[in-house]
């Protein structure tokens, strides 16, 4: 076949006809001479905003390739590069491996294990996703918190309850694979061809109810409503998970916590599992009109379907050695109560499919060191945020309501009385302030700084009416539970894995980080049985 790269077609005349007869133009034949058209990857380039353009990669079969191979942009489909294979059994021994968590960490290292023929126990401090979706949106319209199952515990993870971004840093074998098996159990194809893919809350929990059903019909257990909260060991080494049901006997555990497990952490250093405080950021939720970011990010072309919404990435370093940068972009969504603990109030973001909602919104946040941490220890920075999240669950009326200012108004240090023409969608609502009152200078100092430069970045970014909520606390883990580089803790047996372990930042880098793990637990077994 031929590769062809860099197919430019208008928004207004995207559609696979179209693609057809330009890959045709490129070659200078008929449209019809071409047998077969894959597409391989689809993006936007806005960089004109007056000619945004979707930008293809295609392969095409046609007769006599090798005489195009001088065209400009032709060339041979190369063969197929390395291919992930999952790590295979026989698994031997009784014991069985046990997996905590139950998010994309732990949910493709069950998979894989479940594949090896392990027979995995996943332990899921939430519930299934059935009935988690019920508790978000009890915690959304009545202020009813369930420690235990919400927007970061239980089946899926914290990022089922986001946009469901499939597009990360991490690339290779491995990432592919894990994109591939989204796509089979539901995510749609159209996820392994996106630049940018994602997949929405709506469809997620579609796609991890069928991961879950493929574990247990392979031999998995998964069991919700139990949390790990001691680790039994012996001789140095981990003998079992111990839970509010009792103990239970493994081979080894990936530990696939999340970010926001704070009591596993504290049990983790109460056992002398070591641990260390890293790097995180923190900041607020910013909202603007989507139609805006539309206009200024698409120009004329701002909403046409085949563009969908508009999203953005910025960042900015500052004079005085800060900066800001913005993260988990959610275009057409919400910004979601995230709190996980009583008497803390924390915020996320979330998109649907179809990213139809009025506003856009995304994480605004400010890196901060363990040296800025205020606590000491490897939990410093676990305790920093419990203060901020508390003192807004305070400023905000002690109603699980956000704290919530206009930029304007922010960055005049004046508190807001309500909205303008953005409506927050923050529930169970927001109480207008000064977020100087909620958040720490080395916060709102670099907040005000940047707010500016980004808006000269993204035009109508510092909008005067654009809203912000406060605080984004949970962006990523503030500590790394310490790890060899075949991912085994200082004690034998135990495997720390994904985003709460301080090793991944997103859906498809936690995913791929546990199934480094799974592969590690498998070679260790295959050592010692033969």
């Amino acid at each position: 076949m031929l590769r062809l790269r860099d197919i430019s077609l208008q928004p207004r005349k995207d559609s696979p006809e179209a693609l057809k007869r330009a890959a045709a133009k490129v070659l200078g034949i008929d449209a019809g001479d071409i047998w077969e058209l894959k597409v391989l990857r689809r993006s936007i380039d806005a960089r004109k905003k007056q000619d945004v353009r979707l930008i293809y990669t295609v392969d095409i079969a046609v007769s006599g390739e090798g005489k195009y191979l001088t065209r400009r942009g032709v060339s041979a489909a190369p063969e197929n590069g390395p291919v992930y294979v999952p790590e295979k059994g026989p698994w031997q021994g009784e014991k069985r491996p046990v997996v905590v968590g139950f998010g994309p960490a732990g949910m493709f290292a069950a998979l894989v294990l479940a594949r090896a023929g392990a027979n995995p126990v996943v332990l899921e401090r939430g519930e299934p996703v059935e009935a988690r979706t019920k508790a978000v949106r009890r915690f959304r319209e009545e202020g009813i918190l369930d420690p235990e199952s919400n927007v970061q515990f239980g089946e899926g993870g914290a990022g089922t309850f986001s946009d469901g971004k499939l597009h990360s840093g991490v690339s290779g074998p491995r990432s592919r694979w894990v994109l591939e098996q989204f796509a089979a159990f539901g995510a749609g194809e159209r996820i392994l061809t996106d630049a940018m893919p994602h997949v929405g809350t709506d469809v997620l929990v579609h796609v991890v109810k069928a991961i879950r059903e493929e574990i247990i019909s392979l031999g998995g257990e998964i069991r919700f409503g139990e949390k790990l909260t001691g680790l039994k060991i012996e001789g140095g080494v981990l003998a079992a998970a111990v839970t509010e049901n009792g103990e239970i006997p493994c081979s080894g555990m990936i530990l696939a916590v999340g970010h926001s497990a704070r009591d596993t952490f504290e049990m983790l250093q109460a056992a002398r599992i070591p641990m260390e405080p890293k790097a995180f950021s923190m900041g607020v939720r910013i909202e603007h009109l989507q139609k805006e970011i539309d206009a200024a990010q698409y120009g004329a072309f701002g909403g046409m379907k085949s563009l969908g919404a508009a999203p953005y990435k910025l960042s900015c370093h500052l004079p005085g050695g800060g900066s800001a940068y913005t993260f988990c972009m959610c275009p057409g969504g919400y910004v979601m109560a995230a709190a996980s603990e009583a008497g803390g109030v924390c915020t996320n973001g979330m998109s649907y499919s179809g990213r139809s909602g009025e506003n856009a919104n995304s994480a605004l946040l400010v890196a901060v060191a363990p040296e800025s941490f205020p606590y000491p220890g490897a939990m410093g920075g676990v305790y920093w945020q419990r203060e901020l999240e508390q003192k807004a669950f305070r400023a905000a009326g002690e109603s699980y309501k956000a704290p919530a200012q206009l930029v304007g108004d922010f960055l005049r240090g004046e508190p807001s009385s309500g909205p303008g023409r953005v409506k927050p969608t923050y529930l169970p609502g927001v109480v207008w302030t000064d977020l100087h009152r909620v958040l720490p200078k080395i916060i709102t100092g670099t907040l005000e700084e940047a707010l500016p430069v980004l808006g000269r970045q993204l035009r109508g970014f510092d909008d005067a009416q654009a809203v912000m909520t406060a605080p984004e606390t949970r962006s990523s883990s503030p500590l790394r539970i310490l790890r060899s580089e075949a991912c085994v803790s200082a004690l034998e047996g135990l495997y720390p894995c994904g985003e709460g372990a301080g090793y991944a930042g997103g859906i498809i880098s936690a995913a791929v980080d546990g199934l480094r793990c799974a592969e590690a637990l498998i070679r260790e077994k295959k050592k010692l049985f033969g």
